[in-house]
């Protein structure tokens, strides 16, 4: 605290705001600030709280508490208690979803902070892991921190002063890597403190969060944060009151669709038919038709259509001509959702007197927003550098999607539900909880 001032006592029980201050005639320069003019650098304070910006997206705040109990060199594995912010450490005073001001917060049981204290006397590293999208990393007109960004500081920074035990906060501003579930700020909140090297005492370790999966809750991202980090979770009724754990709603596990390497005698789920044929893939975006062709259809020859590479559908059906023309056989890796859209393609192979057939890809919803995000965030399991595709896309397959059938047209469906393959480094990646 400058200029060595009272802290103000803690009042956990109570939403905690600063009070209102008098207005006072004071000198131009007051005696504190000339005093510190003065004072050695040697024998300055330093600053509590430090804040900085990883890779334009990661806001990060640490605190050294002035009479912080400094942690013992032991050789045991540091142990460390992890928290979401908001409905977890904090809610706001004012009874809205969302803070209204700086002030606009008060503890979420009055047990948080006596609680959070006894951790760190018992040597526990305290951390604060959120999401807030929330906050703009943008400078305002004046090149300040943007009202977001200011606003979630100064909460965060009357926290820990309440606290006033040494403990960091890290917070997720975008949707990449660092965004919870996905282990971006566990991986800096461990390179920080360099538990890479120490190692974590993953048994006594928690992570603490309200997005659970439970019928209530929003989500399910606290829960896969800590099966990602590899450490228990307890949500804030067990972890602060005792509570017993409650029913959770199944939700999506990748783990269970880790394949092992096939045998090499087993058929491939494609084979050629006719020596000049059209397929078509019918699936969601990220349902696996691209990864289908190249491992499949490109070693048996047949040309690639996409409309993200062509950009219309017209154009598609343009090149597939000129291919079937030159007697090449066309695999059209579009996701035609609907039967309208399919007819356009047994249209093309009726003119052209070849048998069409379809590929089916099955995956759910889940499978397909967890494959955008891996894809997405992960280049060596991104070879043709995808991008994050919106909401939008899957919501709008969805709304178009019947499913194919042979009184349409067609030779055969072959159906391909979805299993992940690849080494033991993509299987690790791919595994680990990402929406």
């Amino acid at each position: 605290m400058a200029g060595g001032a009272l802290k103000r006592a803690a009042s956990p029980s109570r939403p905690i705001s600063p009070p209102p201050l008098k207005r006072k005639t004071e000198a131009a320069v007051k005696k504190t600030v000339t005093a510190s003019f003065f004072t050695p650098a040697s024998q300055k304070k330093p600053n509590q709280i430090s804040w900085r910006i990883v890779n334009h997206s990661l806001v990060v705040g640490k605190y050294t508490a002035e009479l912080g109990r400094a942690r013992e060199s032991t050789a045991k594995k540091p142990k460390i208690a992890a928290f979401d912010f908001d409905s977890t450490l904090v809610e706001t005073a004012s009874g809205n979803k969302f803070a209204t001001n700086s002030g606009d917060w008060k503890w979420w049981h009055e047990k948080v902070p006596s609680r959070l204290q006894e951790l760190n006397a018992n040597g526990y590293h305290v951390v604060i892991i959120s999401n807030q999208k929330a906050i703009s990393l943008k400078k305002d007109k004046t090149g300040g921190d943007s009202k977001s960004l200011t606003n979630f500081k100064a909460r965060v920074s009357a926290v820990m002063r309440q606290l006033d035990i040494n403990m960091s906060v890290y917070a997720a501003t975008e949707d990449d890597d660092y965004r919870k579930p996905r282990p971006g700020m566990w991986r800096e909140f461990v390179d920080d403190y360099d538990l890479d090297v120490t190692g974590v005492d993953t048994s006594e370790s928690v992570f603490v969060g309200d997005a659970a999966g439970r019928p209530t809750d929003h989500s399910s991202v606290d829960r896969g944060f800590a099966a990602n980090a590899n450490i228990p979770f307890k949500t804030p009724e067990e972890f602060f009151l005792d509570a017993p754990p409650e029913p959770v709603v199944e939700s999506f596990d990748p783990t269970l669709y880790l394949q092992p390497n096939a045998p090499d005698d087993v058929s491939p789920p494609f084979s050629r038919k006719s020596p000049l044929e059209l397929v078509i893939f019918c699936g969601s975006p990220s349902a696996g038709k691209s990864s289908f062709y190249w491992e499949y259809l490109e070693p048996l020859g047949y040309e690639r259509v996409n409309q993200d590479t062509l950009k219309t559908r017209p154009k598609c059906i343009k090149v597939a001509k000129e291919h079937l023309a030159a007697k090449r056989s066309v695999a059209v890796d579009n996701t035609n959702a609907d039967p309208e859209t399919r007819a356009q393609w047994i249209d093309v192979a009726k003119e052209y007197s070849v048998p069409i057939r379809c590929v089916y890809f099955s995956a759910s919803q889940e499978i397909c927003k967890h494959n955008n995000a891996v894809r997405a965030a992960n280049k060596n399991l991104n070879p043709e550098s995808r991008t994050l595709l919106p909401g939008i896309a899957f919501r709008d397959f969805l709304r178009r999607f019947k499913e194919p059938t042979l009184s349409e047209g067609f030779q055969d469906i072959i159906r391909v539900d979805f299993q992940f393959r690849g080494d033991e480094d993509a299987k690790k990646l791919w595994g680990q909880y990402w929406v």
